[in-house]
């Protein structure tokens, strides 16, 4: 059996905080159960630091819970680099409407991400075990995510194949995402991602609400005229960009 040492050792996850009910509705039990499992395995497998456990749910749940205004009802969406399940098992979750396809390369994670989904008994989700890049042509989605995985111009070259066409990339960032979407804007236009935008969500909720950088390809151009085909945006529920 495992030794741990004392600061590894699991702790009780905190209760859910007022807020969470708003979010999670009649499965805010199953984020219950999440966090849980997130303060018990999630730590010693090393998918999360035992510090993180009492801050759980502001710094983890609630903060993916909030990005779920990005993704119309019913549609398909990739996790990349879905590690302890941040943020594809909590949109799962909040969103039972959604498809969540979880990509986690490293086997170790994807045996953990399979057992938190089987017990959780999410039937929307699906774990895939690689790299993005070589998902590429078996597995695509009108929207696509990850939660600090890389730099944007990385993030998308792994992410674009994955997109189909009108595609979404919603990545989560924190208080440089404007900073970092400026710096990397030449290496998106070089992908086709000239739609871009930084969007504000849980603003009501939580103390420091959640950037995302919204990247998607230029929209097609009007019917009759010439050129390439483009890509248009997807309608989603009307968000505030800051």
């Amino acid at each position: 059996m495992k030794h741990h040492e004392p600061d590894e050792r699991p702790v009780a996850a905190p209760a859910a905080p007022e807020g969470a009910a708003g979010l999670f509705g009649d499965r805010l039990e199953l984020a219950v159960r999440f966090a849980a499992i997130l303060a018990d395995t999630g730590v010693t497998h090393g998918l999360i630091g035992p510090r993180e456990v009492p801050r759980l749910w502001e710094r983890h749940l609630l903060n993916c819970a909030v990005v779920a205004d990005a993704f119309p009802s019913g549609v398909r969406l990739v996790d990349v680099g879905s590690g302890a399940g941040l943020p594809g098992v909590v949109l799962a979750i909040a969103r039972p409407d959604l498809e969540v396809h979880l990509v986690e390369p490293m086997l170790r994670r994807t045996t953990w991400l399979e057992g938190v989904v089987a017990e959780l008994d999410l039937t929307t989700v699906t774990v895939h075990r690689g790299r993005a890049e070589d998902l590429a042509g078996t597995l695509s989605a009108p929207f696509v995510t990850a939660r600090a995985v890389a730099r944007l111009d990385k993030l998308a070259r792994w992410c674009v194949p994955l997109l189909e066409e009108d595609g979404t990339l919603v990545a989560m960032k924190g208080r440089s995402a404007r900073q970092e979407l400026d710096e990397d804007r030449r290496a998106l236009d070089r992908l086709g991602l000239t739609r871009a935008a930084v969007v504000e969500h849980g603003g009501d909720l939580l103390d420091e609400p959640v950037l995302t950088v919204d990247l998607g390809f230029a929209p097609a151009p009007p019917r009759g005229r010439s050129g390439p085909r483009g890509r248009r945006a997807t309608g989603r529920p009307a968000r505030r960009p800051s």
